[in-house]
């Protein structure tokens, strides 16, 4: 398999989708790893197993629907699956295999099969101490972007999933590359002060347009960096609450083409009004456990 990744726009023709077959119990509070997950089980209302398979279900018709190939991962035994992005991504025709939380560690087992599709030689396993994950990663032609977290609670940070030796990494190993990095805001007690991933706050859409929610970024610079470069008439801006329901993470599969919740008439109106065309499915359970289009999906070729 020869991988081919330059940006989030062009047509998208090999993924991984992620999977909720091998789902464990309903986890206890202490033994999750993100806000959201935590308010919907005080609540009662987190997601029950089978909703979140006839949802991912749903989302594999709507990708095979469009012409593109979806691979599966190795089923790993009570372990949640969910979220492909979180445990590798490809930069150009690299697939970097991510150094995530300890207690996820299993769920990097499942993607031995498609390793051995890729060449040895392109296949990159970071130092231990440099921490990152899928969704911090965003591409756009000759820039990287990177989320990341660098300050003193590093470690007790269970939201920071990324860190700064992670981002000299990559900026080392791609010197012709222009790599920048942005600060996101943590918090493991409300969804609304934390950017899980750069994607849940930021991201690229169509040939020069964007989504972004001000308030994912520690340092106000990073977001008139954006804007910038962007232009302020083709930003969709969105609030804390709304980056906390995953209105950012759509999926490019097209320069003029996403897949988005249909929920969030917000951003499909305006997507349609810039002449992007949405899909519109429902992945509201999903959501509950702080991922959506963009985490449950590992592109490997774009056209």
């Amino acid at each position: 398999m020869k991988l081919n990744l330059y940006d989030e726009i062009s047509t998208l023709k090999s993924v991984i989708l992620g999977n909720a077959y091998t789902l464990g119990n309903k986890p206890k509070i202490n033994q999750t790893y993100d806000p959201s997950s935590i308010i919907h089980l005080k609540k009662g209302t987190y997601p029950l197993k089978k909703d979140l398979i006839n949802e991912l279900e749903l989302y594999k018709k709507t990708l095979e629907n469009n012409e593109i190939e979806v691979l599966s991962l190795d089923n790993v035994k009570d372990c949640n699956q969910i979220y492909a992005r979180d445990i590798g991504f490809v930069i150009d025709d690299f697939f970097f295999v991510s150094n995530i939380l300890p207690l996820r560690e299993n769920e990097i087992i499942g993607l031995n099969t498609i390793l051995k599709k890729i060449d040895k030689t392109k296949i990159v396993r970071l130092p231990s101490d440099s921490h990152i994950e899928g969704g911090d990663v965003i591409l756009d032609n000759e820039y990287v972007f990177i989320g990341y977290y660098n300050k003193t609670d590093y470690k007790n940070q269970i939201t920071a999933r990324t860190n700064y030796k992670a981002v000299k990494f990559i900026e080392n190993f791609f010197p012709s590359k222009k790599i920048k990095a942005f600060e996101l805001k943590k918090s493991i007690n409300n969804p609304k002060n934390n950017a899980l991933h750069l994607d849940c706050c930021f991201q690229p859409v169509g040939k020069s347009l964007a989504v972004v929610c001000k308030n994912g970024f520690i340092n106000k610079s990073d977001y008139d960096w954006i804007i910038n470069k962007y232009g302020k008439n083709n930003i969709l801006n969105i609030n804390s609450e709304e980056m906390s329901l995953m209105m950012c993470n759509f999926l490019s599969i097209a320069p003029n083409k996403v897949i988005s919740d249909s929920r969030f008439k917000k951003v499909n109106n305006w997507l349609a009004n810039k002449g992007i065309e949405t899909i519109e499915i429902d992945l509201r359970e999903i959501s509950k456990q702080g991922g959506l289009f963009r985490c449950t999906t590992l592109p490997l070729i774009r056209k």
